[in-house]
């Protein structure tokens, strides 16, 4: 059993300007997608961006919805046509990114903005949005977010572990965030976002 990473939660203000870009970001099964699904139900005025992935639906998921499906090929037209914001091969598998013209629509329209993303994206988006608003989701400690990992069970037992290799990694990188916020009871969390983003 590896040592249980360690948490450094950089100082940061809260933001509360019109149409911005926040990214909420951290490591596999630490329940960044149920997080945000809280914030965006109580301010659907937030515009949430569906990521688009070349991996295959899970159960219950929905094409539109959770992600757009693509093919591998179609992905490849999207980064050669600069059709996304960022993008990043996660986990050894799958590619993963954000298409960059419904983001850039509701930043025009006045509507701040959610990526979900990867924290290789998040490095992205750093690169090439220095304005935008990062945000971190941390487990409470490590052996939660491998009960969370081995709880979801739609990985094979290597699939797992090359997750978690990816997860000690991005646990290393909390300083490059603007904010840190450890996902222990969800409405505690859900509630700190909100205030943190200025909703």
């Amino acid at each position: 059993m590896p040592s249980s990473p360690s948490f450094t939660e950089p100082v940061a203000e809260p933001y509360g300007s019109p149409a911005r870009l926040f990214v909420i970001s951290g490591p596999t099964a630490v329940g960044k997608g149920t997080l945000v699904s809280r914030v965006h139900a109580a301010h659907p005025e937030v515009y949430v961006s569906v990521s688009v992935t070349t991996r295959s639906p899970r159960p219950g998921e929905v094409d539109g919805v959770h992600y757009h499906f693509v093919s591998e090929a179609h992905f490849s037209e999207l980064v050669a046509t600069s059709g996304l914001l960022e993008w990043a091969e996660i986990h050894g598998s799958a590619r993963y990114g954000t298409p960059r013209e419904p983001v850039c629509s509701a930043l025009a329209a006045g509507r701040s903005v959610i990526l979900e993303i990867d924290v290789q994206g998040a490095q992205q988006i750093r690169q090439s949005i220095p304005e935008a608003v990062l945000v971190f989701i941390a487990p409470p400690n490590w052996e939660a977010l491998v009960s969370r990992l081995q709880g979801r069970g739609a990985e094979t037992p290597a699939q797992m572990e090359r997750r978690l290799q990816t997860a000690r990694h991005e646990l290393t990188l909390t300083a490059e965030f603007d904010k840190v916020i450890v996902n222990d009871e969800l409405d505690t969390a859900v509630c700190e976002l909100v205030e943190f983003m200025g909703l």
